[in-house]
């Protein structure tokens, strides 16, 4: 694989927080993305929300099925520009590692409880989860990624935060948002291609589910643009095959866009290492007129999917399955497994148990601990 001048080289990383050796046969990335495959986080993504709850259907997007279809298009953009495949896809693979049962309804609602405590950030979680919370091996805790995947998945942080992390990991993957500098090229590309992700299948999912209509996709230039011209090419279809060749016109437009893009501000930019690129504006992005177009997108999917009553329905029953189980372990800490229980920070303790809940677990242990059903 070819690398770009200020590609991640694994022969540079600034390494683990525990040394290790180097493995005879794999880089340092790919031994990130191995780690990732192989730990319980990742596995249990297969059965939490993205939209639609686990049990509304078998066919809807998944924490999995999401960040599987992110690495495929962060790895097709990082080939073209001569990024590290490797690290973008062990960063696509670990962002949502930390996010909570029921997708950002969950999310919402466990930060609600834990706003005395310092409050709850899914990124932040990811981070945790990689760092401390995974329990594989003998010489310490969490995977012990390297430094350029660990800042890849911390893709925000407050500035309260990012003190707090830095104090225990001085110049570490929390001081970019104290310097306002960015994150490696990778992962600025992997932000981008989570938003790429998350709209074409939220548009698939949207109409799969009913709750958006073809007809209402006409109204948004990106979608309508490529529905046009597939007609143009294929009179009379319809149905499925209409929707997902919309869709597969509609992502390659947009990873071509941010290709082009992105090597027009390289030129600008001329970053002659990857640290040179950390100290450069945002550097992988669309172009002006795919960025309002993508806007419009999210405003379209916002308005009538996030937001539609069904959905509110739903979510708005799975916060209070988070809410009532948060209360039910901070009254009860012995309800959680020994090794949470005895945690002296029994909020933070609480908040890690729940967070790595998946739906239907989550669902199971609110109704044996409170003896209703939220949830069908």
């Amino acid at each position: 694989m070819s690398l770009a001048r200020y590609a991640c080289d694994p022969a540079r990383s600034r390494g683990r927080r525990h040394p290790e050796e180097a493995a005879p046969t794999r880089t340092e990335y790919q031994r990130d993305r191995d780690r990732i495959v192989h730990s319980t986080a990742f596995r249990r993504l297969v059965y939490k929300t993205q939209v639609f709850l686990n049990h509304e259907g078998d066919l809807f997007r998944t924490r999995l099925t999401h960040s599987l279809e992110v690495a495929q298009l962060a790895r097709s953009i990082a080939r073209a520009l001569e990024l590290n495949e490797d690290l973008v896809e062990a960063i696509a693979l670990a962002h949502d590692l930390g996010h909570t049962p029921f997708g950002h309804a969950g999310q919402d609602a466990l930060n609600d409880c834990m706003s005395a405590h310092g409050g709850f950030e899914h990124n932040l979680q990811s981070l945790r989860v990689v760092d401390e919370l995974e329990e594989r091996y003998p010489r310490y805790d969490g995977l012990n990624l390297t430094f350029e995947t660990r800042e890849g998945v911390l893709k925000h942080c407050s500035r309260a935060n990012a003190q707090r992390i830095e104090q225990g990991e001085p110049g570490g993957v929390a001081r970019r948002f104290l310097d306002r500098t960015q994150p490696s090229l990778e992962a600025q590309l992997c932000n981008l291609a989570d938003e790429i992700a998350y709209n074409a299948h939220d548009i698939d999912d949207g109409v799969r589910s009913g709750l958006i209509t073809m007809e209402q996709l006409e109204a948004v230039p990106l979608f309508e643009d490529y529905r046009r011209v597939t007609l143009q090419e294929f009179p009379g279809l319809q149905g499925r095959r209409l929707l997902y060749e919309c869709i597969r016109r509609m992502l390659s437009a947009q990873v071509y866009d941010v290709i082009d893009a992105t090597r027009g501000a390289l030129k600008a930019a001329a970053p002659s290492t990857a640290d040179d690129a950390r100290r450069c504006a945002p550097i992988v992005k669309f172009s002006d007129a795919m960025a309002a177009r993508s806007s419009a997108l999210k405003a379209f999917l916002l308005n009538n999917l996030y937001r539609h009553p069904q959905v509110l329905a739903t979510t708005g029953q799975a916060k209070d399955v988070v809410r009532e189980l948060f209360g039910a372990y901070v009254e009860q800490p012995a309800q959680m497994p020994p090794d949470f229980a005895a945690r002296p920070n029994v909020a933070r303790a609480v908040a890690d148990y729940i967070a790595g809940m998946t739906d239907r677990f989550a669902a199971r242990e609110h109704e044996r601990l409170t003896g209703r059903r939220l949830l069908a």
